[in-house]
């Protein structure tokens, strides 16, 4: 069961932090504040037009954001789809039950929503960003085109770090869904996290038939692996 919520309030203070450092142990490799500030101010000196800074979210960004932002759209991403391919140790996972997590993988292509930050609070807003997605350094930030039905934006998006030992490599589908039906953490449980992603990208009009197909594999796997009535 969810101990702990992702909150703005508990990425702020640190609260989420700990958590994920003490279920993970001191070997594990966190980003530092001056690395966390210093890529922050990388990735905005490459941006393609500084004054319209988006942010892309494929997975619980879409109805949790946990960031202020001053316009939202659906947006397509070419050059990259949405995998589970990062072991869940934290969060929505734990050693104990281990999970799986979305990120952006090479090739295809990804329907999310898009985020336009305030030009004033844009070093303010991506800090909370980068608190959340880059803890443990297993994604990479990148710039994407985003393709809205306003037209083409620019957005940081968060692809998957290969190089990171939390990256899956190839594992199948069924695999994946007994990972997904039994990953718990204290942030909740793997299952709703699908869940949660296939309900909101389908309020937005949007179909992800890989990830729907995932979410009725899930399903069968609970009912099967319930307690008889």
């Amino acid at each position: 069961m969810a101990s702990l919520k992702l909150t703005r309030e508990n990425i702020l203070s640190g609260v989420l932090h700990d958590s994920a450092r003490a279920m993970l142990g001191a070997g594990t490799r966190f980003m530092t504040a001056e690395e966390r500030h210093r890529q922050i101010e990388a990735i905005v000196a490459r941006a393609p037009h500084p004054e319209r800074i988006w942010v892309f979210g494929y997975g619980s960004l879409i109805w949790n954001p946990a960031f202020h932002y001053a316009e939202r759209r659906t947006a397509r991403v070419h050059g990259y789809h949405r995998q589970f391919c990062l072991w869940a140790r934290a969060g929505r996972g734990s050693p104990e039950k281990p999970g799986l997590m979305l990120s952006l993988e090479r090739g295809g292509s990804c329907h999310g929503v898009g985020y336009r930050l305030h030009p004033k609070h844009v070093a303010t807003e991506l800090d909370v960003v980068w608190r959340r997605e880059m803890l443990t350094m297993a994604y990479r930030p990148v710039w994407v085109a985003l393709h809205t039905p306003r037209g083409l934006e620019h957005g940081i998006a968060f692809a998957v770090n290969r190089a990171h030992e939390r990256y899956v490599r190839e594992m199948g589908e069924e695999a994946t869904a007994r990972y997904l039906a039994t990953g718990a953490g204290p942030l909740g449980c793997c299952a709703d996290y699908l869940f949660d992603t296939v309900a909101h990208l389908c309020e937005l009009g949007i179909r992800d038939r890989r990830l729907e197909a995932l979410e009725r594999k899930v399903r069968a796997l609970m009912v099967e692996a319930a307690p008889p009535a």
